[in-house]
């Protein structure tokens, strides 16, 4: 063993009475190791303890072992917004047991994003990269192909990809929260959007207006940025409307409690005097009072889900468009019929 105790190849080969290569060869799964021996060299190097070293790995086969996750938002709305965290988490529950490891970087959307991915690539630092936050004629698809790098897309672009999609129905989620306010007797619902330049928050927007017109709802929406300060500031706008809503759909569990925050300082009761839906079923709106209602989409599943899919294309899998099942509605205390 080396002076510091840490078993080597050498060590796994004196084991199991076979050369250096030879343990190379069963232990990378080449073939040319017979079936015995090959179990010799794997039993050799577990009773030894023996783990690859990352760095040996990615240089006698050409790879990282390492993916990328480029989120083009503001660090402050990233490090605020309760998706993410679930969603690596998710990914991580794969890579893991797969001995890769992700990348994650903060980048403005644009010039420094494009030059991020770049970097990435020139340094040859990442295999692969998961595409978030899709937007309308994403650039990326086509910069990302050009670099060589797979790729997985959550959503489905609006443009050609040769990358695997990861999707689920944002739309559902919508149509579902809608559909219950209007159960309950609401008739004028407002909508806190996300960013049109996002798929996510256009698909999310367009679901919400033709559910509001099929219910024969009157409709309105605010687009902010996601985080919860916009949130605020939509809920403050929508409060200051000669004629208010009774009910408001937010984007995301962010700005839905920061619309409860908003409504508890005028002295409104909700869910009397204002009902709230969120999306993304966070764990801190289940404990406010009231507790949130919010579209449920199990974000780690989905991280997990992408991480497979990334590591299939890395290995030559043929592009596929993957669909996680729809989104179900979580119904709490901040949705109620409206005052009479």
């Amino acid at each position: 063993m080396t002076q510091h105790g840490h078993p080597t190849i050498a060590d796994v080969a004196r084991r199991a009475g076979v050369s250096k290569g030879l343990v190379s060869f069963a232990l990378n799964g080449r073939s040319g190791v017979a079936p015995d021996t090959r179990e010799r060299i794997l039993s050799a190097a577990a009773e030894l303890g023996w783990s690859p070293s990352l760095r040996a790995r990615s240089l006698s086969v050409g790879r990282a072992f390492a993916c990328g996750l480029v989120i083009g938002r503001s660090p402050d709305v990233i490090a605020a917004d309760p998706f993410f965290p679930s969603f690596i988490a998710g990914v991580e529950d794969e890579f893991s047991v797969s001995g890769q490891v992700l990348v994650l970087a903060a980048a403005t959307p644009g010039r420094q994003e494009a030059e991020t991915y770049r970097g990435l690539a020139a340094d040859k630092r990442v295999d692969g990269v998961i595409l978030s936050d899709l937007r309308t004629g994403d650039e990326r698809i086509a910069l990302i192909g050009e670099l060589g790098l797979a790729a997985v897309t959550l959503g489905v672009p609006d443009v050609d990809s040769p990358f695997t999609s990861i999707s689920v129905d944002d739309g559902a989620g919508i149509r579902l929260a809608v559909d219950h306010l209007a159960d309950l007797g609401h008739t004028d619902i407002a909508h806190a959007a996300g960013p049109f330049s996002m798929l996510h928050g256009r698909h999310r927007e367009a679901a919400f207006e033709e559910a509001a017109a099929a219910r024969r709802i009157r409709s309105r929406v605010v687009e902010t940025d996601f985080s919860a300060a916009d949130g605020a500031r939509a809920t403050e706008q929508l409060l200051d409307a000669a004629t208010p809503p009774t009910a408001i759909v937010y984007s995301n569990d962010n700005m839905a409690i920061a619309g409860l925050g908003v409504a508890q300082r005028r002295g409104l009761d909700v869910p009397r005097d204002l009902s709230i839906t969120g999306f993304d079923d966070t764990e801190i709106g289940r404990h406010l009072h009231p507790a949130i209602t919010s579209v449920s989409t199990d974000a780690r599943g989905w991280g997990a889900a992408a991480a497979r899919a990334l590591l299939e294309a890395i290995a030559g899998a043929p592009p596929d468009a993957i669909d996680l099942p729809d989104p179900r509605l979580v119904v709490r205390a901040s949705t109620g019929a409206p005052r009479a």
